[in-house]
């Protein structure tokens, strides 16, 4: 790892603000499986619950402190001497435990929630992470609403509890309020104004009420933060969290602006993703960045033909990369000859230029009215269309001909195409040779 790439730690709340998503709770059994994966996944830290919460919830923290001996497990605790006792109880046979204190600062949290004025929130948190270093070592504060706060109050409430002993400081966006610019001056400013912070690592916690989760804490980090809090698929209160996946692939896909490490394992993201929506029944939205079912999926002419000669074309990171099998063409009103033909090979058969011209047009027909033509549907389309016992010279071979065929040609498509080039001097993919017929119907549908 070079001077450039700092390593970023990802702080992974699914089991616990990923939970209180309404419909997302699991049980004890279901929070240690995923506990499991998330090791796998390689978080850094894992949040494995609320203690005081709930008996089901203090006994899936205590287990999954137990048993999960990599990554840090982290229990969170309202400043207050029950709250803490009760996270301690259930995370100090820990390998690596964290008590993760928060308390509200933004005045109208204060003023209508907490009903208490600033000297005594103050007061409260330095007194609560003083009592939580007494039990633990690794002590995260988090000022809820931060980014609602008066900034000198923040900042005053932020030195109390460095000196209190506090490990990590977790700036959160509770209601999903601020903007990227606004976030990364906030993070700035507390790294030019608290004393002590040298000493700290900043974390960022950002809620996606206005779609800018992902984006303020990109911003975060850039300005200096070096965790990040996140959840599988963003799931979380109201409109979510930061999506962890989303995080880590935009670091690595814009490595030119982001030169930062992580240890998340990008193969495993997407069996993350599935386990997760299975645990909870909430499915996955279609077009969720990274792990979203279309998120590798292509319907447009240009893009199909662009794909199968080159996936860098239109796929800015490989399906492979965050564990998906393979990109997926969809095949629609949209789609052009070249996807239509590969599909048809796949699926044993080959035409000549008349006959795929003619399957062409009633495909389009098709797709007109049904949207997405499966399989089943194209391979009845075939045989309405060209009935072996019609012709003396079949348009198409025999299933065993074609598939043979279909293979030789793949294998001869992955030596001329693979799914990765080889980049340039400069970084950049290498033109990939063709020779392949274009089709003005594969053009017709571009961004």
């Amino acid at each position: 790892m070079t001077a450039e790439q700092v390593r970023i730690t990802v702080f992974d709340t699914t089991l616990r603000d990923g939970e209180q998503s309404p419909g997302c709770s699991m049980n004890h059994q279901e929070k240690l499986r995923l506990a499991h994966q998330l090791d796998r996944l390689g978080a850094d830290v894992i949040e494995a619950g609320f203690p005081i919460a709930s008996d089901g919830d203090f006994e899936a923290v205590k287990a999954i402190a137990g048993v999960i001996r990599r990554p840090v497990i982290a229990g969170l605790a309202r400043a207050c001497r029950p709250d803490i006792e009760r996270a301690w109880e259930a995370l100090k046979d820990a390998a690596r435990p964290r008590i993760h204190v928060f308390l509200a600062t933004s005045d109208i949290h204060l003023q209508y929630k907490l009903r208490i004025t600033r000297d005594q929130c103050l007061a409260q948190a330095r007194d609560a992470v003083r009592f939580a270093k007494s039990l633990c070592d690794d002590v995260e504060f988090s000022p809820e609403d931060a980014t609602r706060t008066d900034c000198d109050f923040l900042c005053k409430v932020l030195e109390a509890v460095v000196e209190a002993g506090a490990t990590t400081l977790n700036i959160p966006d509770t209601v999903g309020f601020t903007i990227p610019s606004e976030f990364g001056e906030l993070i700035s400013t507390i790294r030019r104004r608290v004393k002590g912070i040298e000493n700290v690592t900043i974390s960022a916690h950002c809620h996606n009420d206005l779609g800018m989760a992902v984006a303020n804490t990109m911003a975060a980090i850039a300005a200096g933060a070096r965790q990040v809090e996140c959840t599988i698929n963003g799931i979380g209160e109201r409109a979510g969290n930061a999506a962890l996946e989303e995080i880590v692939m935009a670091m690595r896909v814009r490595r030119d602006r982001y030169p930062y490490e992580t240890g998340i394992v990008g193969e495993q993201l997407f069996c993350a993703s599935q386990m997760l929506s299975e645990i909870t029944g909430v499915p996955v939205q279609p077009n969720k960045a990274v792990t979203g079912r279309n998120a590798f999926a292509h319907e447009a002419g240009i893009h199909q033909d662009g794909v199968l000669k080159n996936p860098l074309t239109y796929e800015i990171m490989t399906p492979q990369s965050v564990g998906v099998p393979d990109s997926k063409l969809v095949l629609g009103k949209h789609s052009g000859r070249h996807a239509l033909n590969i599909r048809c090979e796949q699926l044993g058969y080959q035409f000549d230029r008349r006959a795929l011209d003619d399957i062409y047009r009633r495909f389009v027909r098709l797709a007109d009215k049904i949207k997405h033509v499966e399989d089943h549907h194209l391979l009845e389309l075939i045989r309405e269309t060209h009935k072996p016992a019609a012709s003396a010279t079949p348009l198409f071979e025999s299933m065993p001909t074609a598939v043979a065929a279909a293979a030789s040609v793949s294998a001869q498509e992955s030596q001329r195409f693979p799914l990765v080039p080889q980049p340039n001097a400069f970084g950049l993919p290498l033109p990939v040779p063709t020779d392949q017929h274009h089709d003005q119907e594969d053009y017709l549908w571009g961004v």
